[in-house]
């Protein structure tokens, strides 16, 4: 899948409500980059050159603790934006991007989104009213780390996952493709891949997730009240305590 540049931008929250002028403006300033599977696209530290519009592919964005653990903050697919803290305050990258598959991805340098911004007022609010939301997301996912148990962290990471990707069926559950790796899930939720692995099976047996493939479908009510419980009986409950300590 592969999203237009133009298009992507005119999607992207921080350009809600922009005028067609605005948005071609911006595409002005982008610059097409692409990056090999498994590449570096910027690391924890690096300054903040610019921001980048995911147009194909799927950009990881993590966090590694110096015992050498991954906390996977998120992953943007086509049509999201990485590094757009960074390209208005020229700070630092806060975490490391690397590439999960083949990506391409219109870069925009932050000298030139900051003298845009200077000269079309208009934008700026949103791109204000997104960042506030991006700061209470990573506030929610900390808290759920920090302060939940494992089988809450899970049904929390899922009901994301839905929210974002999914669309709802005939019966009232939402439905969306789980191609990311359960490797990866357990480093979204600050837990090993075996009991992610056990907790997904507890889960569908529970009736609150059914596994179609690639496909999830997540019933809301049944993982919501997974997700604000403090345990789960039977095996799911095996180890939370563990990892939630360890989260």
């Amino acid at each position: 899948m592969s999203v237009p540049l133009r298009t992507a931008i005119a999607r992207l929250d921080l350009f809600a409500g922009a005028s067609p002028e605005d948005i071609d403006a911006v595409a002005n300033l982008a610059i097409e980059q692409r990056f090999r599977d498994g590449e570096s696209i910027f690391s924890r530290g690096a300054p903040g050159e610019g921001m980048l519009i995911v147009l194909q592919g799927t950009i990881r964005l993590s966090i590694v603790s110096v015992e050498g653990r991954e906390l996977i903050l998120r992953e943007a697919g086509p049509g999201d934006v990485i590094g757009e803290i960074a390209v208005l305050d020229s700070g630092r990258r806060t975490a490391d991007a690397t590439a999960v598959g083949p990506v391409v991805a219109g870069f925009i340098a932050q000298a030139s989104f900051v003298r845009l911004l200077a000269t079309r007022p208009a934008l700026q609010m949103p791109i204000l009213q997104v960042l506030c939301a991006r700061l209470r997301d990573t506030t929610d996912q900390l808290e759920s780390i920090a302060l939940y148990p494992l089988e809450a962290r899970l049904a929390r990471f899922l009901l994301w996952h839905v929210k974002r990707y999914g669309r709802t069926r005939a019966d009232g559950a939402r439905s969306a493709p789980l191609t990311i790796s359960q490797s990866a899930i357990a480093s979204f939720v600050g837990a090993s891949r075996p009991k992610v692995n056990r907790l997904l099976a507890a889960f569908e047996e529970r009736g609150a997730i059914e596994r179609r493939g690639a496909i999830v479908h997540c019933h809301v009510a049944a993982l919501t009240q997974l997700a604000q419980a403090e345990t789960v009986p039977g095996e799911a409950h095996a180890g939370a305590g563990q990892d939630a300590a360890r989260g």
